[in-house]
Formats: C-alpha cells, sequence, structure tokens
C-alpha cells in the first residue's frame, strides 16, 4: 500500500515529482527527496482532485496519482456525453480519444461502456531514473493510448523479470534495435522508449519527423525494440540489492564486498556480463578476463562459465535467430562513438551505413580493441546473419551518465534510428 510523506525518498518519490511537475504543479527538484515544495504540490493536488489535503500519498491520492503516470484515464459513458464533452472535461483532445479506442463510434456512444481517455501530456518521463517499474508503467499507457503498436515479452531475466519487446510498423523490412546490455547505461532504455512515444504519436498523427514519412516507414518497415535488455542489473543499479535476492550474499561477494551496485555494477544478477556471452570470439574474451582483472562472476566482464550460459542472452539470440533483420543497432553509453566491424566478417556494406549513421549523430567511427572485440550482440549478430550490426555508444562522461544529458542524447540519436529503418 503506497505511503508517501515529508521525508520519503527514492525512485517512486522522483516519478511522482515528474508526473506533478507536467501536470502544472510544482514539486521542485525532481531528486527523489519528498520534500516541502513536493508536500505542498501534493496538498494543491489533492485540493484539486476532492481529496484531503494532508500532503501524505496513500492508496486514494496514488490512485488518481497513478493514472496520470499512465496517461490515460478509464471513464465510463454517461447519457449525453459525446467525445467532445468528455475531451473538455480532461482537457484533453477528441482524435486523441479516437486513437486508443478504435472500436467506438464517434456518434454512437453507449451509456455504460468504458473508454480509455488519454490526458494532452507525454507517457515516458525523461527526467527521472528509469527503473524496470516505471518501464512498465509506460509500455502500458502506450498500449493503451497507440493500441495499433505491439508489444509483449520475449523471455525472462535470471529473476524472473519480462525481457520486453515493441514492434512499430507492419512491413517487411525488419530491423532491431536494443538497450541497457549494461545496468550502468540505463540511459538508453528511455531513450529507446522516448522514440516509441514519438514514433507511434507521429505515425497517429500523420505527421513526419525530421522530414521522415513516419506513415511510409510504417507500411514499409517492422522495428522491434528491446528497452531493457538486462532488468536485474538496471534494478541492482537504480534501486540497490533487496534482501530477499535469492542470489543476496554471492551478490555482495562478486561486488568486492560493498552493497552499493550505483557506479560499477554493468552485469545481470549473476555477475555475468551479457555481452560479453554471446558465442563470438567467446574463448578470446574468456581468455582475456586475467588481463583485466576478472576471476570470475563480478561488476563487468566477466564472460560466464560458457557462451550463452544467460537466459538474458539466449533469449536475445533467440529471438534474433526467429526474425530476419536487416540491421541490428545495440546502444551502450558512452563516448559518442559507433563501432560497426567485427574481425573479418564485417559486411561490405557496413562501412557506408556506419558513415551516413555518423552523419546524422555527429558520432565518430571507431574500431574496438582488446576484450570489447569479442562476445558482443552486434559481433555475434555480423557473424551468424552475415548483416550489418552497430553498437552505438552515447552522451559523454563516466557511467552512469546523468539523466540531465537526455535531451542532447535523445537529439543525437532520433535521425539515425528513424535512417537505420529504413536504410
Amino acid at each position: 500500500m503506497p505511503n508517501f510523506k515529508l521525508g520519503s525518498r527514492g525512485n517512486q518519490v522522483m516519478q511522482i515529482q515528474a508526473t506533478l511537475e507536467k501536470i502544472g504543479y510544482n514539486p521542485g527538484p525532481i531528486d527523489g527527496m519528498y520534500g516541502v515544495q513536493t508536500e505542498n504540490a501534493v496538498k494543491n493536488f489533492q485540493r484539486n482532485n476532492g481529496l484531503i489535503p494532508d500532503g501524505i500519498i496513500g492508496e486514494n491520492t496514488y490512485r488518481i496519482l497513478r493514472s496520470f503516470m499512465l496517461g490515460y484515464d478509464e471513464y465510463t459513458i454517461r447519457p449525453g456525453d459525446t467525445l467532445y464533452s468528455i475531451a473538455r472535461k480532461y482537457g484533453t483532445q477528441v482524435y486523441r480519444i479516437i486513437t486508443a479506442n478504435p472500436l467506438v463510434e464517434p456518434f454512437g456512444l453507449i451509456p455504460g461502456n468504458t473508454i480509455k481517455v488519454p490526458y494532452s501530456i507525454d507517457v515516458v518521463d525523461t527526467n527521472i531514473n528509469y527503473t524496470y517499474d516505471v518501464l512498465e508503467t509506460d509500455l502500458r499507457g502506450l498500449k493503451a493510448r497507440y493500441p495499433f503498436i505491439d508489444f509483449g515479452s520475449i523471455g525472462q531475466s535470471v529473476l524472473g523479470r519480462q525481457l520486453y519487446y515493441v514492434k512499430l510498423g507492419v512491413g517487411q523490412n525488419q530491423v532491431s534495435y536494443n538497450g541497457a546490455h549494461h545496468s550502468l547505461e540505463w540511459i538508453t532504455v528511455p531513450l529507446l522508449m522516448k522514440f516509441i512515444e514519438n514514433f507511434a504519436r507521429s505515425y497517429s498523427e500523420g505527421t513526419s519527423i525530421r522530414g521522415y514519412n513516419i506513415g511510409d516507414i510504417w507500411s514499409r518497415s517492422s522495428i522491434y525494440i528491446v528497452p531493457m535488455v538486462n532488468p536485474d542489473g538496471v534494478e541492482l543499479v537504480l534501486n540497490g540489492l533487496s534482501s530477499d535476492n535469492p542470489f543476496y550474499n554471492d551478490l555482495i561477494r562478486w561486488n568486492r564486498g560493498s552493497t552499493d551496485f550505483s557506479k560499477d555494477w554493468q552485469a545481470n544478477n549473476r555477475g555475468v556480463d551479457i555481452n560479453h556471452n554471446y558465442n563470438a570470439s567467446w574463448q578470446l574474451s574468456k581468455d582475456a578476463e586475467p588481463s583485466y582483472g576478472v576471476y570470475g562472476p563480478g561488476p563487468t566482464r566477466y564472460s560466464g562459465p560458457y557462451a550463452e550460459s544467460e537466459p538474458e542472452t539466449r533469449t536475445m539470440v533467440a529471438f534474433t535467430n526467429n526474425h530476419n533483420f536487416r540491421l541490428v543497432l545495440a546502444y551502450h553509453s558512452q563516448g559518442r562513438v559507433i563501432y560497426w566491424q567485427y574481425d573479418d566478417l564485417t559486411p561490405p556494406e557496413s562501412r557506408r551505413i556506419a558513415e551516413l549513421f555518423s552523419k546524422v549523430s555527429g558520432y565518430s567511427l571507431e574500431e574496438t580493441t582488446g576484450i570489447t572485440s569479442y562476445s558482443g550482440y552486434k559481433d555475434w549478430f555480423i557473424q551468424d546473419h552475415g548483416k550489418p550490426g552497430f553498437t552505438i555508444e552515447v552522451g559523454s562522461g563516466t557511467n552512469p551518465l546523468p539523466i540531465s544529458q537526455f535531451d542532447e542524447i535523445y537529439s543525437e540519436n532520433e535521425e539515425l534510428l528513424l535512417l537505420a529503418s529504413v536504410i
């Protein structure tokens, strides 16, 4: 049962603050600390929604806030209602309601039926720590608002979290993008989720993005996106080690005796670096581990006991093998670079495509060195599928990158993401 009040802190508080801000209240800094300014914003929200203005987010307040987090409300049609009157009541637009309810007859509303009413706010927040729970909330909200998108799970992590995918488009040209193989690099998740939202919105409105006709892409291509390949690792980084984690003691040992996973942890919940677990020169990666001080499970670069030992890796391999992807993008951070080669197996057209990606993003083209040259997802894709694969390293600085870099990162990558679907 939710109970947030003055003095509370954490990622859920940050999500609440971001929601309050985008619906017109002022909670102060979006910092996850429930201070006086946040309390006053909650009181104002409560007053305007017929709640007791005590500044405490209990069950009733959270239930209403939750609908804004999801970006829509469910409304039961009453006699005399029109789409215009409902839209006016919610401060939204009629076309948004029609998009979210494709089976509803606009001039034949049936009292007693329930419809989804999207608010006139974005679903995906790009100023918060993007946890697995936020991902699930946003996927639910986007599917309600844009029912024409397809999403589901391609498999599960070590701890049973879903590896979600989203499919945009219905065309024969299939491409795939993924993020957060490495848990510190979680900023790649909202990057892909915001792209999904903007793409779906543009398709529903019949508009273009950066000169690209989204309706045309929708009919020509199918874009498969796996936003968070390593959900267990992202949870360790952002929410910390839970006392009920079945690997609790092992994880502390693998993390050099520390319970702080927020600074160095890139691996999954078994201490395996998923992006060193693919069957592409895996033994070379294994042999290189001692030179990097890696002798078993830990924060980074442990390749696992054998290639594809991890459920996340096997899931990505099976998912990829079940499709005919023209190319793949694996999103990482940081460095503002694009890696496009793998050994002597690099497809001839990869250089041309990489140069176009570099042109639209401003990122430089580089070659991997040392242990980073082996057993990654794009390496395996190039090797097994013989098609172009790219690792895109976004942002600058030290991982985890601050969310304050998001706007710049998104601006640099939006056209790249569009171009990859048609090139």
